[in-house]
């Protein structure tokens, strides 16, 4: 008897157990707060399993890195960079360039690069290349004025009062203190872009009221440079890349004095197989380029970059070939010839629509 009320007992509690599991599978698949808190399990459980994606041969579409839409493409970025200073390296190391991408670092160079001691900053002014923005930057990040707004147009280019010391104003073994242990960068663009830019800003529309461009350096161009002797409208771009082509044109150069730091070479400017440069900003990458600078050179928090109109950074090769129509393709070669140290070392393709 004792046996079959024990028997009895454990066929009650298999039953009871067989009722809670099937309440509980019940429960499960059922109850909606059951149910969202499986699948946020297994959600989380399986995320990680997303990260292998870009290992696969086949990404799926929506996956693709496409520029700015998604945030980890900017990962990829520091290698647009690195890139670009491993061209210079191999460009500076090639003998049949050498020529045309090497220069001393001279009192003319070390005038080009500003410094900001508090941030341990170098920059290096390649004019016609938006390098009024980055002065600002400097001046405030120097102290001189609060923030960028309140600096005075006036101010910007004036270097007894913008608070910005040049790079020459220091001993020797400072320069090579600073040369060695500071940020340093500069901007380029297109090279040929960019001496439009120069032309239109210091012979046609002056903005600035420099007249000495016009009135001395103009006539010192078309002296010698003009084919035509019974014209007599002012500067052409035609004179412009007649004089700059010329590899005799170092004797006008002497005579204009530093004003031709708006037309010479990136080379001649900031001597980019002399110094080693952090990073290289181009004109045409602005948007992404700007920030980027800002954050490696530690000071992202305490300045930004002035609001970059759109498409004012785009290339335009309609206004390139519109300059350069109906001058001939030896005076193009001839100022190529002089400029192919820029576009070699900052990959700026050869511009053989010009040319051939």
């Amino acid at each position: 008897m004792h046996h079959q009320w024990l028997l009895l007992a454990a066929c009650f509690w298999v039953i009871f157990m067989f009722m809670v599991a099937s309440k509980f599978i019940t429960l499960t698949f059922k109850d909606p707060d059951v149910y969202s808190a499986r699948q946020e399990f297994l959600f989380l459980t399986t995320m990680p399993e997303v990260r292998k994606l870009p290992e696969e041969k086949h990404i799926p579409e929506e996956l693709k890195p496409t520029g700015k839409e998604l945030p980890d493409s900017r990962l990829v970025q520091p290698l647009v960079y690195m890139e670009r200073l491993e061209l210079i390296r191999n460009v500076c190391r090639d003998d049949a360039l050498k020529n045309l991408s090497h220069t001393p670092v001279s009192k003319f160079v070390l005038d080009r690069i500003f410094v900001c001691d508090k941030h341990r900053i170098l920059f290096c002014q390649t004019p016609k290349v938006g390098n009024t923005q980055w002065k600002k930057v400097l001046i405030v990040l120097n102290g001189a004025f609060p923030s960028i707004e309140e600096i005075p147009e006036n101010v910007v280019h004036d270097h007894e009062k913008n608070g910005l010391p040049r790079l020459s104003s220091f001993s020797d073994a400072e320069i090579q203190k600073r040369l060695k242990t500071y940020f340093k960068f500069f901007i380029v663009r297109d090279p040929f872009e960019r001496l439009i830019s120069a032309f239109k800003d210091k012979f046609v529309h002056n903005p600035r009221f420099e007249p000495w461009y016009r009135h001395e350096i103009a006539p010192g161009i078309i002296r010698k440079y003009r084919r035509n002797r019974t014209e007599t409208r002012g500067i052409q771009f035609e004179d412009f890349v007649r004089y700059l082509g010329d590899p005799n044109h170092r004797w006008l150069d002497l005579q204009f004095g530093d004003h031709i730091i708006h037309w010479v070479t990136y080379v001649e400017l900031c001597a980019p197989c002399e110094i080693m440069y952090s990073v290289i900003g181009h004109h045409e990458t602005l948007e992404d380029d700007a920030p980027y600078i800002l954050k490696e050179a530690g000071i992202d928090h305490l300045v930004s970059y002035p609001t970059i109109p759109p498409g004012i950074t785009v290339y335009n090769r309609t206004k390139v070939e519109h300059y350069f129509l109906g001058i001939s393709k030896r005076d193009i070669r001839r100022l190529y010839a002089r400029f192919e140290g820029d576009f070699k070392l900052f990959g700026y393709q050869k511009p053989d629509f010009l040319l051939n």
